[in-house]
């Protein structure tokens, strides 16, 4: 241990060393999708930061966990982004600085129990501040938040119908944290057992107690999935393909039809061929059609990505403008400073325009839907918006196209588990090229997942559900408590701080008197 710790004493060595553990929680997150690594993948880091030679390095040592954690959770964006992928994981890495400071704050040295005890509150409620700040959309989105690891795990899943995946991400962390402390302070085996006992408990009452999703019945929607479309002409040819596709369910009843994001690049008032096209595919399967334009609209100026619901008569007018957008991929934050990643990389020429607001669609059947385009199923409060507004069953449109062999596709087709989980409203995912997804409300899958191999059309039986989740009713109740956590710890610091001045400085003992009252006169 003494030869690894004179071997520590090179600052690049430890660089290298945090990140490289910064990056040990990625292969829970799919595709590896080894969940139960998240409950010690923090450890490696945990026990670097402690052991940092002040507080400043432990700060480096959370930065460069932080921009190893971040590069290795969005690798598959080196393709597009190159260099640029370097450049946003080192800023957002930065996070991470006050959280290694932290560690080194809490468990540094030869920590009390007392110390012990407040880092299994502190730290998870200082990780949960990173992912509740990087969340910020202009930050790039809460893509990679640690609890959505856990999207296959019933009990994790129960628990984000309580707290959402925050509460997930805060117990994920506060095991972590006392597997630390276990391995590391023999005098802090007893707090650490304590800890996870704590957090098995809280997972055992929210199995136990927390409202589970009443099921009142099915719809039957059909996800159309036509695979790579390469070429000039892309647009037409895909038209063309989930036109074929669409017409293979006459007979099967579907209750809606789902095409994927950027499944028709043409506005339909300008292409009102298109437009019948789609009306005559409703007519034909006696269900809407639910299809995603990616265009210059003729009545606005600017590009927008719309979800469109098409009926035996046409567009309804019921239409749904994306509202955030992909950093870069969709539109060039600060463009006039970072204007140039459209030469390093295939960043957005041209930025798309936001919607205005959230819709919730009636698509016939009794059914009533909520959409969501692409990366906003990372986005929880999204999701439960919705769920408030009335939605019966979540839908994403997406396409991970740019990214087809990396582990992307399956990332994004778990958040719908999540998100669902979280609402208590089934959930599905439909892309152009895989992977499509459909969970029910409780995020258990509904069926099985249409891969990014596959060109295809697939009916799920997709179960419907009542009643409000503690989520959707209480919101982000665990992420604000995290940060309530985190305020009493610098007002308690503080305070401290101010003590300890004001014992520094208080003035030192009158002089001796004599019996006469009078100071004591010395020399005389």
């Amino acid at each position: 241990m003494e030869t690894f710790g004179r071997w520590l004493t090179r600052p690049w060595r430890r660089s290298v060393l945090a990140v490289l553990a910064g990056a040990l929680p990625v292969p829970a997150f799919p595709a590896p999708s080894l969940w139960w690594f998240a409950w010690v993948a923090l450890v490696p880091w945990l026990l670097l930061a402690r052991s940092a030679p002040s507080g400043r390095r432990a700060a480096y040592d959370g930065w460069c966990g932080g921009l190893g954690f971040m590069l290795a959770m969005h690798h598959w964006l080196l393709p597009s982004l190159h260099v640029f992928t370097f450049v946003i994981a080192a800023l957002l890495g930065a996070l991470w600085a006050p959280w290694g400071w932290l560690v080194r704050r809490l468990l540094g040295g030869r920590p009390s129990a007392a110390r012990g005890a407040a880092a299994l509150v502190v730290l998870p409620s200082g990780w949960l501040a990173v992912e509740l700040v990087r969340s910020w959309q202009q930050l790039g989105g809460p893509w990679g938040m640690l609890g959505t690891s856990q999207w296959q795990v019933a009990p994790a899943l129960r628990l984000a119908s309580v707290g959402g995946v925050w509460l997930v991400s805060l117990l994920v962390v506060a095991v972590n944290v006392a597997v630390a402390e276990f391995v590391a302070v023999r005098a802090l085996r007893i707090p650490a057992v304590a800890g996870v006992a704590a957090a098995a408990a809280a997972t055992g009452a929210a199995w136990t107690w927390a409202p589970r999703p009443a099921v009142d019945g099915h719809v039957r929607i059909a996800v159309v999935q036509p695979g790579v479309v390469a070429g000039g002409d892309s647009a037409a040819r895909r038209f063309a393909l989930e036109e074929r596709l669409t017409r293979s369910l006459v007979g099967h009843h579907p209750d809606l039809v789902v095409w994927g994001e950027s499944s028709v690049g043409y506005d339909l008032r300008d292409r009102p061929d298109l437009a019948r096209r789609l009306a005559a595919l409703s007519r034909a399967t006696g269900a809407a059609l639910l299809v995603n334009v990616d265009a210059r609209r003729s009545d606005r100026p600017g590009i927008y990505k719309s979800s469109v619901l098409v009926g035996p008569d046409g567009p309804t007018g019921e239409r749904y403008d994306k509202m955030r957008l992909v950093p870069f991929g969709e539109y060039v934050p600060a463009r006039s400073l970072l204007g140039w990643a459209t030469s390093v990389g295939k960043a957005a020429g041209e930025d798309r325009r936001r919607g205005g607001e959230q819709v919730v669609m009636n698509a016939g059947h009794g059914l009533r839907i909520g959409p969501m385009v692409c990366f906003e199923t990372a986005f929880p409060d999204m999701s439960r918006r919705l769920a408030r507004d009335g939605a019966g069953v979540l839908l994403a449109q997406s396409s991970t196209s740019t990214f087809q062999r990396s582990w992307a596709p399956a990332q994004h087709a778990s958040l719908a588990a999540l998100r669902a989980a979280e609402t208590g409203r089934p959930m599905v995912h439909a892309t152009l090229t895989g992977v499509s997804a459909v969970y029910g409300p409780d995020g258990r899958g509904a069926g099985p997942w249409l891969g990014t191999d596959a060109s295809t059309v697939r009916v799920y039986a997709v179960p419907t559900a009542h009643g409000v989740t503690p989520y959707v009713r209480h919101g982000d109740w665990a992420a604000y408590g995290a940060l309530l956590v985190l305020a009493a710890l610098v007002v308690t610091d503080g305070a401290g701080a101010l003590r300890t001045r004001r014992g520094a400085t208080a003035p030192s003992a009158p002089p001796a008197r004599t019996v006469r009252e009078s100071p004591a006169r010395h020399g005389r």
